[in-house]
Order: structure tokens, then sequence, then C-alpha cells
């Protein structure tokens, strides 16, 4: 999709919001995420265009309405470099995160603020390569979950950590934030060797201890 086509698909906010970057190549990432994120939405809800707003939420994470109603989807977005992502669920808080396998900065820095104490000790177990892929898996898998969850990095990221079972042995798993632990998050690894990726979507049925 051209970026003239895709302008098409925007509303007024949208356009307006594009033409404020200040550099051609978010403007261009801006206007082609929207623009498919749109074009997916009305395909799964089976509307039109025109019927489809955004609103920002408390903490700024989008959330798709049809006139004044919830649209009964859950969507996020994530790109890096050209590349986008766009997840879209039925139901449920989502998010999703791609990043480019290029280490741009000394890693070393952001695992002592961002990670838990055993990833960081699973991070130390490791080097070169191995250290590099792991670093991804958790950042994607992380962010993931912040972007589902929608508050930010309000939330103190190192008081959280993903099972081991989920990024050293499998591509998948549960997870429960401890603020939270009545709601369970499914975890994907979405990577391929170009990209580290990852999804969360909230299930529609926390499991629950018996009294």
């Amino acid at each position: 999709m051209r970026q003239a086509h895709g302008l098409r698909w925007l509303d007024e906010a949208e356009r307006a919001r594009w033409n404020r970057f200040r550099h051609p190549r978010p403007q261009r990432q801006f206007v082609l995420c929207r623009s498919a994120l749109r074009a997916l939405l009305c395909e799964r809800i089976g509307c039109h265009n025109a019927e489809l707003a955004f609103v920002a939420g408390e903490h700024g994470k989008p959330e798709a309405f049809l006139h004044d109603d919830r649209a009964p989807a859950s969507f996020n977005v994530s790109h890096s470099g050209d590349h986008g992502l766009i997840a879209l669920a039925h139901a449920g808080r989502l998010g999703i995160d791609i990043e480019e396998r290029r280490l741009r900065h000394d890693i070393d820095g952001s695992i002592a603020t961002v990670f838990s104490p055993s990833e960081r000790e699973a991070l130390a177990n490791a080097d070169g390569r191995a250290k590099a892929a792991l670093f991804f898996k958790l950042w994607t898998l992380r962010e993931a979950l912040i972007k589902a969850l929608g508050t930010g990095f309000s939330i103190e990221t190192s008081a959280f950590e993903i099972p081991p079972s989920t990024y050293l042995n499998g591509q998948t798993g549960i997870f429960r934030f401890p603020h939270l632990p009545a709601v369970e998050w499914q975890l994907d690894d979405l990577g391929t060797p170009e990209f580290a990726a990852a999804v969360a979507q909230e299930r529609p049925f926390a499991r629950t201890n018996p009294p």
C-alpha cells in the first residue's frame, strides 16, 4: 500500500497527526501502519472505514470505536526499521512487539535496569550470539506484556519476570503480573532469524486456585 493511497484511509485527526511529523520516514511508517490497521479492522469487524475511529486511553493506548461504541476487536501495532507488525483479536487486551536483531548500543545497561534477577542471571550465563538472542527474546516478550497491559512504563519492569520455561525452553507460556494474579496472559514468541517478535494476549477466562 503506497503512502498516497494510505492517506485516503485516514480521518482528519490522523492526517493532522501525520502532517506534524518532521521527517519523511516516521510519516511513511505512520500512514502505512494506520491505513493497514484500518483495512484489517474493517474486514474483521465488517464495517466501513468512515465508521471507524480511534480513541486514546488513559495511558495513550488507542482503542477502536464504531460511532460511540467500542469496536468488538482488540489490536496492537509495532514497527522496527521499515517493517511493521499488527495483531488482532476478538476480545481481551493485546500487545505485540517487533525488533530488528541489531544491537544499537551496549545492552548491559538495559539488562541491569529492565530485567528481573533471574533473567539477568540467565543473560550472564550466555555470551555472543546466544546472549543477543536471549536479550531480544526477553525484551520483546516484556514489551508485548507492557503494551498489552496498557499502562506504559509506569509499571516497575524489573518487578516481574517471564517464566523461564517460556524464554529458555519453549515458544509459548502463561504469565501473571504479581499485582494482577487473577489475570492470565498467553505469551508467544514469534521470532525469526531477521526479527525478534512476541505477542501477549489476555486469556478470556483466568484459572483460579480452589479455596
